[in-house]
């Protein structure tokens, strides 16, 4: 039975691949589908549902039902059992539709005198299409088989969609990838940028999705598997470290497991190609992705798409060089990618787009490092985009605009424009000083963590690099870097810096700075557990390498070292005591010592402010890192969309509790900068400046506009309106801020 059952869906596969054949028009290929499919399947209706938007559906195609019908009945996601396959995607298959959760009636179908209801999901790659539903009067469900049969279809149909076969007037049949789009992210790094789309991963066109000969599909799916296998072992020979065999020995368990490959068999004998049979699997683990919530699942199932995405790359040859070459002005598309791949295309890159990341990972840090605007979390970009797309990034609003049209070109280029223009007004106050209209000076510095970076220093008008992460050129490698190569580095650094004072923050890892080489830990909040400074001060020898190798670039200079994370005054201690064996160390060596040197540590934990006072007395000067400082803070995960943009910097009882630092550093005179994302807002900078702030370390990019605002304002003022905000009780002084900025102009 089950054999007949094959044979009758390759027939019905064979048949949709004549009707696909001729030079039809889309509407007419839906229409000799859907009478296929009642006919092959036995039942009175056959209906196509298509997206004309996000969350709607509308009847593009129906054998039986009322054929005024079409492209007038449409419904919402959610919507009757049609919309609820659609939201689920999920097979709905009952014997009495009318009765069924969820159940709307449709009069103008004329769908009343049906009982039996199956509708399946037209998805692929996770990306919902449409709906596939058939009905028969007589009340019964439909069998495995008959559901099983359908679902290939409607794999099928998918692929035709995804190949343009529908073509036809009217929003759900418009042709795929032509439309203008707009997705929306999470700013990982601000900025604006127009280019064109470069996918960092090209998709797999699967051309064929029917075969005639199911012997000759399954010899080709063994012959790809055996390579898959035979690559992943190659891998895992290979593997740097413990993680990355995990990952890989997960990747081998997929390779060889029995099931996978015989639902790929089963639908091969359906009649689907072996690039079809992978496809489906794939499009189903991606669905069940999307609705899994145990982020182990969520996992083996990302590991099982990246093993089919593997296996359709050499079952159809299309490998990550497709032949297709990089625009001029790109814009990179991804669901992810590592530090080490980014740097490889540098600042040749106009804006990042990313599927998955988060606006403190690895990439977002290279991003930040090359000045690139990064948006993250974009839901369904590597499906939505092509290479070549025409694409604009708003990465101040966190908003991709797709293939625009003209208005949207008009409106952004617009605000290019501006932003061009005020470009050329900061830079005519390059060479002046941050002086307000009260004589108050801020010091303004820039954030630095490659030496590309560096050119910065000299056309942002920054006065020295405030910031400078070390733990970049620990992350993007796959093994420990030499002291030698660190010392090279630093030496550069500092010849780039041309004299200016650079402070070099010592490795900041752990949390969602995992090195590749690193055992990983199992910890239920990184954020707030091994890292940073409790990295260095248990792991001694990396912290004195470190240590080593930047009083040896040094070479007579002054040299500045910041420790980071600092909790406690005895982390500061303990750290400044590996700093002294590390000076006398390199002195009996008979090396250069710096002329000067600083030791201070950035106050990122709340627990800091309140150390003794002999710590301040002690510290040599301290750094906010207004970042971490705020999430602790706030108790708010600066990762979590739900919860960061909560609360605002200009919080009242934030901005008190910095103030309060400002005075204990004041009472002892210990140099106080502030360092985050935060300082290169002109509004924040402003009011740090009002409360007592000297000094600023941001983004090169963001100097200009901050010493802007700066120059134009009275630091006395914004002072009493922070003051009156506080006495009315106003929960945030930026309201405020905001009316007495529009009084001034």
């Amino acid at each position: 039975m089950a054999e007949r059952l094959e044979t009758e869906s390759r027939k019905l596969l064979g048949r949709l691949r004549d009707a696909m054949a001729g030079d039809d028009p889309g509407q007419a290929r839906l229409d000799k589908i859907t009478h296929l499919i009642a006919n092959s399947i036995g039942c009175e209706v056959c209906s196509i549902y298509l997206f004309r938007d996000e969350e709607t559906l509308e009847l593009c195609a129906t054998e039986g039902l009322n054929p005024d019908s079409v492209h007038q009945t449409r419904m919402r996601l959610g919507e009757g059992l049609v919309g609820r396959v659609a939201r689920s995607r999920q097979v709905v298959n009952t014997a009495d539709a009318p009765s069924a959760r969820g159940f709307r009636y449709m009069p103008e179908t004329g769908e009343e005198v049906f009982s039996s209801f199956l509708g399946v999901p037209i998805q692929r790659l996770g990306e919902s299409l449409g709906v596939l539903v058939v009905q028969s009067k007589e009340a019964r469900e439909f069998s495995a088989d008959e559901v099983y049969a359908l679902e290939v279809v409607a794999m099928v149909l998918a692929e035709m969609a995804e190949l343009g076969a529908f073509v036809g007037e009217g929003a759900a049949m418009g042709a795929r990838h032509s439309q203008p789009a707009m997705l929306r992210g999470t700013v990982a790094q601000e900025g604006v940028a127009e280019g064109h789309i470069w996918l960092h991963e090209p998709r797999v066109v699967v051309t064929n999705p029917i075969a005639d000969d199911p012997h000759r599909e399954f010899e080709r799916l063994t012959e790809a598997v055996e390579e898959l296998r035979v690559g992943v072992d190659k891998m895992l020979a290979l593997a740097a470290d413990k993680e990355q065999a995990q990952v890989l020995e997960a990747y081998r368990m997929f390779a060889n497991s029995k099931g996978w490959m015989r639902r790929m068999q089963e639908d091969i004998s359906n009649g689907l190609s072996a690039e079809a049979a992978v496809e489906k699997e794939q499009s189903l683990a991606r669905a069940r992705m999307g609705q899994a919530t145990d982020n182990y699942l969520r996992e083996r199932l990302s590991d099982l798409d990246d093993l089919s995405n593997r296996l359709l790359r050499i079952l159809t040859g299309q490998g990550a060089d497709t032949g297709a070459e990089m625009p001029a002005d790109p814009i990179l598309v991804a669901r992810n990618i590592g530090p080490a791949e980014l740097l490889d295309y540098g600042r040749n890159l106009r804006a990042i787009i990313l599927e998955a990341g988060s606006v403190g990972s690895h990439a977002a840090i290279v991003a930040r490092a090359l000045a690139i605007p990064l948006i993250v979390h974009v839901d369904r970009a590597t499906l939505e985009a092509l290479n070549g797309d025409h694409v604009m990034v708003d990465g101040e609003q966190g908003i991709v605009h797709l293939r625009p049209d003209d208005t949207v070109v008009t409106a952004f280029r617009d605000k290019m424009a501006m932003q061009a223009a005020a470009v050329e007004r900061y830079a005519s106050i390059r060479d002046k000083a941050a002086e307000t209209l009260c004589g108050s000076v801020v010091s303004l510095h820039m954030n630095a963590g490659l030496m590309a970076d560096l050119p910065s220093l000299e056309g942002s008008g920054a006065e020295g690099v405030g910031l400078f992460r070390t733990e970049l050129q620990f992350l993007v490698r796959n093994q420990m870097p030499k002291r030698s190569e660190l010392s090279a580095l630093y030496a550069r650094v500092l010849d780039a810096a041309g004299g200016k004072p650079v402070v070099f923050r010592t490795l900041d890892i752990g949390s969602d700075k995992v090195l590749p080489y690193m055992k990983p830990n199992d910890e239920p909040n990184p954020a707030l557990g091994w890292r940073a400074i409790r990295v260095g001060l248990d792991k001694p020898g990396v912290m004195r390498m470190q240590l080593q190798a930047l009083i040896r670039a040094a070479n007579g200079r002054p040299l500045t070292v910041m420790f980071p994370f600092v909790a406690q005054y005895e982390e500061y201690t303990r750290a400044h005591a590996e700093v002294d064996k590390a000076m006398e160390r390199e002195a009996r060596l008979g090396h250069v010592l710096p002329e000067a040197l600083k030791v201070g540590a950035m106050l990122e934990t709340p627990s800091l402010a309140f150390s003794p006072q002999k710590f301040f007395e002690e510290v040599e000067f301290l750094s906010i890192g207004g970042n971490d400082l705020k999430q602790f803070f706030f108790a708010a995960d600066r990762e979590n969309e739900r919860v960061r943009r909560r609360y605002d910097t200009l919080n009242v009882s934030f901005l008190s509790f910095i103030e309060r630092i400002v005075e204990r550093c004041d009472q002892t005179d210990t140099p106080l900068s502030f360092c985050g994302e935060d300082a290169g807002r002109p509004v924040e900078a402003l009011c740090f400046a009002a409360i007592g702030l000297r000094s600023l370390s941001m983004r090169p990019a963001s100097i200009g506009p901050v010493k802007s605002l700066l120059r134009r304002s009275n630091l006395d003022e914004v002072r009493k309106v922070i003051a009156d905000a506080r006495h009315r009780g106003d929960m945030s002084v930026r309201p405020a801020i905001m009316d007495y900025l529009r009084d001034q102009g």
